[in-house]
């Protein structure tokens, strides 16, 4: 049974998510504002549903401090609609997102798909049996394909389940262009629209500022105006 955190301050949305998602077979576990849904994270954790508009501490902040030492994917929920707030909340480490008010199928499936991917890639090292991984290696970087392990040089690497699997595809095709229609619809496995071009871009940010030595000069996650990205070898 998967475990997830709920942290929401209105309290009847907390209870009817509650409801809902151990009605669905999930294990799942409250909280009224950020800082004492920190304080329930535990590494089995598997998903955090998180509010964006809270007092005190906002989900924003929260996930902030979440991201220090947890790569557990965050689907924030938040009542504006705008691009802005959307990104602002990607931008600190949310791996996806819903608007309120949303269906609980809507909700389910965003559930269900992240919890899928992070299955497959969760943790450090946790690929089955005792052969040693064959990484996949570009230059200072190093990716184990099986799971979300990755060194740039000695330095190890934490990533998001999101930021690992935008990697993991591109260092599997090297100096292919991908376009953002092509590493949304990889990645998150849904339909491409336009919007969605801006939560690429946010993600390949997020990542560039870990694996690049000069984000601001990237030589490994290239952008091709017009056309996409690309892992770089040469």
């Amino acid at each position: 049974m998967a475990d997830i955190l709920v942290i929401e301050d209105d309290a009847d949305i907390r209870e009817g998510l509650r409801i809902f998602l151990e009605g669905e077979n999930y294990r799942v576990t409250e909280a009224g504002n950020g800082a004492d849904g920190l304080k329930k994270v535990t590494d089995g954790l598997d998903l955090v549903i998180l509010d964006v508009m809270m007092p005190g501490m906002s989900g924003i902040r929260t996930c902030e401090e979440l991201r220090k030492t947890s790569n557990v994917p965050v689907l924030f929920l938040t009542a504006k609609s705008q691009e802005s707030d959307k990104l602002l909340g990607l931008m600190a480490g949310g791996d996806d997102y819903l608007t309120k008010p949303f269906s609980y199928s809507e909700l389910l499936g965003r559930v269900k798909a992240l919890m899928r991917r992070y299955q497959v890639y969760k943790g450090k090292g946790s690929a089955g049996g005792d052969a040693e991984a064959e990484y996949l290696v570009r230059g200072k970087l190093r990716l184990n394909p099986d799971c979300n392990e990755v060194f740039l040089g000695e330095k190890d690497i934490e990533l998001t389940d999101t930021e690992y699997k935008i990697l993991r595809l591109l260092m599997q095709h090297p100096d292919k262009v991908f376009s953002a229609q092509n590493l949304y619809e990889s990645v998150w496995e849904e339909p491409y629209f336009y919007s969605c071009n801006a939560t690429v871009m946010v993600h390949i940010r997020n990542l560039r500022k870990k694996v690049e030595e000069d984000p601001q000069n990237p030589k490994l996650i290239a952008t091709l105006w017009g056309k996409g990205y690309r892992f770089e070898t040469r």
